[in-house]
C-alpha cells in the first residue's frame, strides 16, 4: 500500500473523518485528502506525519519511514527495496532455525555472533512485500521452463504486493490464451506457496520429470490423477499423474494491464 492508502485505511478503522483530524493536527481536510488520494503536489513535512502517527496510533517514526523511502528516486529506491527484501529473508531463515529443537546452543552462539535483529520479521505494517518476478510462463500447455535459476526469493525484477505475508511468494507473467478471459497476456500473477490447494484454484504447476510449469485450473480425480484445466475452452484438459507434479501453488493476486 502506498502511504496515503495506509493512512486513510487506519483513519477509518478509527472512524475518524478528515475534518476530525484535520482539526486535532492543524491541516485542512483538502490537503489531508490529497495526501490519501495520492494526489499531493507537496509532499507530506515530518512535522505533519509526526502528528498523524500520534492521532492515528501508528507506531513512532513508521509513517516518516514510508514516506522517505517513497521520496527516493526509482533507481535507488529499487536498489534499497532489493536489499531489504534479501535481508528479510535472510531474517526469516535464521527465526526458522531458532524454532527447531536439535542444536539449539550452536544456533543461539550463531545469531549472538551476527547481530542480526530477527524480531523484525512479521511487521505488522508496512508499503508492502517485494515480490520476485521469475520469469514468463506459459499459459498454454506446459513448456520448458528453469525459474531462470535463480534461488527462492531472488530476481532481477520485483512487484510491490501489500497486505501479502508469505516470504516464498513468486510472480510470473502470463503468455499465451489459455486461461483467458480471466487471465490474459502480460498479466502479473503472484502465487503463494503457504496457500492451500483447493479443487478449482488457478496454480502454478511444476513437474518433475522431465523439468516443466505450467498455469492452470487443478482438479483432483481418482486413483492419484489431476486434471489441469485451461479456462479457455477452445483448449482440452490435461490428465496427469499426481506423482509427475513436484509443486502446486494457488495464485492469489493478479495485477493487470488496464
Amino acid at each position: 500500500m502506498s502511504l496515503g492508502q495506509i493512512i486513510r485505511k487506519r483513519r477509518e478503522e478509527l472512524k475518524l473523518t478528515l475534518d476530525e483530524v484535520g482539526s486535532r493536527i492543524g491541516f485542512s481536510k483538502p490537503y489531508l485528502s490529497t495526501i490519501e488520494t495520492g494526489k499531493v503536489k507537496n509532499p507530506p513535512s515530518d512535522e505533519l506525519l509526526t502528528k498523524l502517527e500520534k492521532i492515528l496510533t501508528f507506531e513512532p517514526g513508521l509513517l516518516l519511514r514510508i514516506a522517505h523511502i517513497e521520496g527516493l528516486p526509482c533507481d535507488i529506491r529499487q536498489e534499497y527495496e532489493s536489499a531489504e527484501a534479501e535481508n528479510e529473508k535472510l531474517r526469516q531463515f535464521i527465526k526458522n532455525l531458532t524454532h527447531k529443537k536439535t542444536r539449539a546452543n550452536k544456533i543461539d552462539a550463531l545469531i549472538a555472533k551476527s547481530n542480526l535483529n530477527i524480531e523484525q520479521v512479521g511487521s505488522s505494517l508496512a508499503a508492502g512485500r517485494l515480490v520476485p518476478v521469475i520469469n514468463k510462463v506459459a499459459a498454454g500447455y506446459p513448456v520448458d521452463f528453469n525459474d531462470l535459476d535463480y534461488p527462492v526469493g531472488v530476481a532481477d525484477d520485483y512487484v510491490r504486493c501489500p497486505d501479502l505475508h508469505d516470504p516464498n511468494a513468486f510472480a510470473v507473467r502470463v503468455v499465451g490464451d489459455s486461461m483467458e478471459p480471466k487471465f490474459q497476456e502480460g498479466d502479473i500473477v503472484i502465487f503463494s506457496p503457504a496457500a492451500e490447494v483447493h479443487n478449482g484454484d488457478d496454480c502454478f504447476v511444476r513437474f518433475a520429470m522431465p523439468h516443466e510449469t505450467t498455469f492452470k485450473r487443478v482438479f483432483f480425480e481418482k486413483d492419484n490423477k489431476i486434471r489441469l484445466q485451461p479456462r479457455n475452452e477452445k483448449y482440452s484438459p490435461t490428465i496427469v499423474n499426481g506423482k509427475r507434479i513436484n509443486g502446486l501453488y494457488r495464485a492469489i493476486i493478479k495485477y493487470e494491464k488496464l
